[in-house]
């Protein structure tokens, strides 16, 4: 055994096998993370056999071992999460069975459900059902019956849009269907698994918030950020707080557990913080952490909470009360390993790196000022705690988003204490709520002044995201990031990080070259920025033209008929069809002839008046005569751009 152990032998057996194991990863993927795994286990087990003198120097074979298994248990599950969302019969006829797994959300006609398919396929796919009573009954664990062509998802290619494909990809979602009110019913079953469950319980907690009289961005408020159901969200509300820096409250995630652990720390004080007591004390409050994250529904951002706080709890019993990079690196790693497309998640990633920021930037900030008074120190924890949370995900923001709040630092000093005082407020509410029902005069007197207590700290809150959104210059808007300039802005907060901590003028050169860079690649960009652009956008039964100046989006309102005042383009758009029964004189050569609103326009007439180069349909036209639209274009030789169909149209003035 010796001999194979032995530093030369063992790496020129082990070296060739890997090597190839990569090599063959690309030709066949399954297979060869089936031997990753295999060979893991394989030097696991060989790592037993080390003899005792050599132990210490060969103390990374295990671990290069569990490394290799751990890789293909991580690239298989990734393979399968990708084989869920494709399905075999996309834009066929089909009749499947399925069953309704969350809260339906209605919406202007129809209602949203989201089905798992318990045949032909288990798949995830997302229906929109005619709305009537019948859809609106819909429950979660309700198994259907239905008939439908399922699509798949697709963008609008519109410049800069969202990648609709890819988010739903990563939620695991295979296609949608609109499925009318004569294709489906019920089976009369109600399967229930803990997922269904649990969104029953948020559904009726949801009926019992119905109850405080709040109105409808209020209710939106106290659902989002107690049970993060965001359905009800206007999109004034959700812009609202994100302009004011204080939208991470709407997403029930760390902040909220956070509160939720503080609130159980005291319900179980009184079992000791020593001997068994502190165990059931912990695993008392790991239990109840669980009971919320069910009550929430299983919400990923809670999950990822609850994950992190089970093991700060269970550090607690070992004595390891610190949170550290360990926990934080544990909680990543068993997501990951259970769901490898969360890495993808915006959520994940930014909830991570904020967690990471705050054990990096907030001892070095905490430092810099000491408030002998407690309430001061109070104050400085919680600017620093928001500093540091921001530190760590603006680059983030900027890359996907191209936007930052610039009053966040005293939204977050006067909401987030708010938002804990309404989370505490929700708990009397409903249990005053329950025992009134007992029929107790006093216990439905202390719900009202609960509930009147709760309304007013919700008004509060929103009122104070609305001031901040109408300061001036309270969001930085269109200024988007490279995926070069994210990670040089990293670079530059860490080290300059390092240099707080450690001194050293190495770290300044780091921070000096970094931004030198930095200023280089958006010099570059400046210089090579495109010309302005002219978009027909593709927004489903609208009509939105635009114009694109340095990446930022000037919409073009223009109603009836009109010639689009840009000298480097003949563009004329059509709204309203004049020209029927009508002679023209002679005919106007234009660049792009777009035709929207009026479904009675046929090219045959018009191109007595017109001779356009490109005829561009936007999405206010109805499909029938979009296609006779393209049929007429085709038989008179005229280009033509279906935006509904083949996204935005785009052209550089």
């Amino acid at each position: 055994m010796t001999h194979i152990i032995g530093k030369t032998p063992f790496l020129r057996l082990l070296i060739p096998v890997v090597t190839g194991i990569v090599a063959n990863e690309f030709v066949h993927p399954v297979p060869s993370a089936l031997v990753f795994g295999f060979a893991g286990f394989f030097i696991m087990l060989l790592s037993f056999f080390i003899p005792e003198n050599r132990e210490f120097q060969y103390r990374w074979v295990f671990g290069f071992g569990l490394f290799l298994f751990v890789f293909s248990v991580i690239t298989l599950q990734y393979r399968q999460k990708v084989a869920d969302t494709s399905l075999g019969y996309l834009n066929e006829n089909v009749t499947c069975k399925g069953i309704v797994l969350d809260i339906p959300q209605q919406k202007h006609r129809s209602v949203q459900c989201n089905i798992k398919l318990i045949g032909p396929e288990q798949k995830k796919v997302i229906l929109y059902f005619e709305k009537d009573a019948k859809s609106i009954d819909l429950r979660p664990g309700d198994e259907i019956v239905f008939h439908a062509k399922m699509e798949p998802f697709k963008n609008f290619g519109n410049p800069d849009d969202f990648n609709y494909v890819r988010f739903m990809r990563i939620k695991g979602f295979a296609g949608s269907a609109y499925v009318p009110s004569q294709q489906w019913s019920k089976t009369g079953n109600n399967i229930q698994s803990v997922y269904t469950l649990s969104q029953n319980l948020r559904a009726k907690v949801l009926h019992l918030y119905e109850s405080f009289g709040l109105n409808s961005d209020e209710y939106a408020f106290i659902a989002a950020l107690t049970l993060g159901y965001k359905a009800n969200l206007s999109n004034d509300l959700q812009d609202a707080f994100r302009a004011s820096g204080t939208a991470h409250v709407l997403a029930v995630s760390g902040l909220h557990v956070g509160v939720v652990y503080l609130i159980l720390s005291v319900l179980f004080s009184f079992l000791k913080n020593s001997g068994k007591k502190i165990v059931l004390k912990q695993l008392l409050i790991i239990l109840f952490l669980w009971g919320y994250v069910f009550l929430t529904g299983l919400s990923v951002s809670v999950i990822r909470a609850a994950i992190m706080l089970s093991f700060f709890c269970l550090g607690k019993i070992f004595n390891r009360e610190r949170f550290s990079y360990n926990i934080l690196a544990a909680a990543a790693f068993l997501i990951l390993v259970f769901n490898p497309l969360s890495f993808f998640e915006v959520g994940f990633q930014m909830s991570f790196l904020s967690v990471f920021a705050i054990l990096f930037f907030k001892p070095k900030l905490d430092k810099l000022c000491t408030p002998s008074h407690r309430f001061f120190l109070k104050i400085r924890d919680l600017f620093t705690l928001s500093l540091s949370a921001q530190l760590g995900v603006f680059p983030l923001v900027l890359y996907y988003f191209g936007t930052f709040p610039t009053y966040f630092f005293v939204t977050n000093l006067l909401v987030v204490p708010l938002v804990s005082l309404v989370i505490y407020a929700v708990l009397p509410v409903i249990l005053f709520s329950g025992l009134s029902q007992a029929g107790f005069i006093i216990f439905y007197s202390l719900f009202q002044t609960m509930s009147w207590l709760l309304n007013v700290l919700i008004r509060i809150v929103i009122h104070i995201v609305y001031v901040f959104e109408s300061l001036p210059y309270a969001q930085i808007s269109n200024h988007y990031l490279s995926f070069f300039q994210v990670v040089l802005l990293f670079i530059v907060l860490f080290a300059f990080g390092g240099y707080m901590t450690k001194k050293r003028f190495n770290y300044l050169f780091v921070v000096l070259g970094s931004i030198l860079v930095f200023l280089l690649t958006d010099t570059h960009t400046i210089i090579n920025r495109t010309l302005p652009r002219f978009i027909v956008y593709n927004r489903p039964g609208m009509s939105e033209l635009g114009i694109v100046v340095d990446n930022r989006s000037t919409t073009v309102i223009r109603e009836g008929n009109g010639i689009l005042p840009y000298s480097a383009k003949r563009i004329v758009k059509l709204s309203e069809n004049i020209y029927q029964s009508k002679i023209a004189e002679k005919t106007f050569s234009v660049d792009f002839l777009i035709l929207s609103a009026d479904n009675s326009f046929s090219m045959y007439t018009l191109n007595s008046y017109f001779l356009p180069e490109t005829v561009i349909l936007d999405s206010s036209l109805s499909k029938h005569t979009v296609m006779r639209i393209i049929e007429e274009c085709r038989q008179l030789h005229i280009k033509v751009h279906d935006v509904s169909q083949m996204g935005a149209f785009s052209i550089n003035l």
